[in-house]
């Protein structure tokens, strides 16, 4: 789950990235001032997206993670000693603001995410209330955002100053580090909310429930009847397939187990507690008053169970190896997809 926590930032410093300049009185050079504080902290931020991303080492996403919070210190402190321009302190408590609100995203919100890091694969509730908690943060942050960016307009058109629309590489790395987490998200929700009703499904075969595990069954079946038809209508990821059809065939895996496979290990605990009812009464009846029917229907219903465990035994491996394969390929098309599409920094 290392890679949800690294969404949660990615649109939030797509304003703050420009030239240096230390002159006060020149209100162009006031506007570049205010973003120069940033600088460090945007190419903190942006390593530890990166980190987050590609590397499985906790220690260094950790340490990343300590750079920013003290960059982000940095910054605020460098704000805050710059003077108001001409009285005016609209531009200066903008990204003041914003950097307080980064700050407890980094602190609060965070740790609160990294508590439910913990319990996000419990239920497909929790992981979905999880991502929309990301969402939510990244929701304020990107109100806060644009506030800084309304503000920065409003300053330039107040004192003449021409702003430029130029995107700096770290600018584009993050705009698109957004993009691809965003897509990512929509596609994985899909797997994992079949991959964790299968779990419920095993859950309750193992309990030999059998009215919980049907029910868990079909909607197993309706999740990944659903997913497949949500991937027919979302598009490519720039017309590469990889991570969507990697998915449709762990979904396709999931319908067939849900429809065919599941039902062969159902009929074995229906007929293994239809044997057990049946040994029961033949136990409780002593030998010498058990009739010749009494004891075919025990050896029909015992031949009945072997069968039935033989089919069930059989299909239950067959399941755990294909399984292993579709967690393989979707394991391996997620390192592709990002790999190649979330930025490097």
């Amino acid at each position: 789950m290392k890679k949800y926590l690294s969404l949660l930032l990615v649109t939030l410093l797509l304003q703050a990235l420009n030239v240096k300049a230390q002159n006060y009185d020149d209100p162009g050079v006031y506007v570049k001032a205010i973003n120069k504080t940033q600088a460090d902290f945007n190419k903190a931020y942006m390593s530890y997206i990166s980190a987050a991303w590609h590397s499985n080492r906790a220690m260094k996403i950790e340490k990343l993670r300590q750079q920013v919070i003290e960059d982000l210190t940095t910054c605020r402190y460098k704000l805050i000693d710059i003077p108001y321009y001409k009285h005016d302190n609209s531009l200066r408590q903008s990204n003041i603001d914003y950097l307080w609100l980064m700050n407890k995203v980094f602190n609060d919100d965070y740790s609160h995410l990294v508590d439910m890091e913990a319990l996000v694969d419990q239920s497909f509730d929790k992981m979905e209330l999880y991502l929309l908690l990301q969402e939510k943060i990244n929701d304020t942050l990107k109100a806060a955002t644009d506030r800084m960016d309304v503000a920065e307009k409003s300053f330039a058109t107040k004192y003449n100053v021409t702003l430029t629309d130029d995107k700096s590489q770290l600018t584009q790395k993050m705009e698109l580090a957004n993009k691809v987490s965003k897509y990512h998200d929509k596609v994985y929700l899909l797997f994992f909310k079949c991959e964790w009703q299968e779990s419920q499904v095993m859950d309750n075969m193992g309990k030999k429930n059998i009215t919980k595990t049907e029910q868990a069954r079909s909607a197993l079946l309706k999740y990944a009847n659903d997913g497949l038809a949500g991937l027919d209508s979302l598009a490519s990821y720039d017309n590469d397939p990889i991570i969507a059809d990697a998915c449709r065939q762990s979904l396709a895996f999931y319908k067939k187990e849900a429809e065919t496979e599941f039902t062969k290990i159902s009929d074995f605990l229906l007929k293994e507690e239809e044997f057990t009812k049946i040994k029961a009464a033949y136990d409780a009846k002593p030998q010498n008053t058990r009739t010749q029917q009494d004891t075919d229907a025990y050896k029909k219903a015992e031949a009945d169970l072997n069968t039935s465990f033989a089919v069930a035994n059989q299909t239950f491996k067959g399941i755990i190896a294909d399984r292993n394969k579709v967690i393989i390929n979707w394991n391996n098309a997620e390192e592709k997809f990002s790999n190649k599409y979330m930025p490097y920094y």
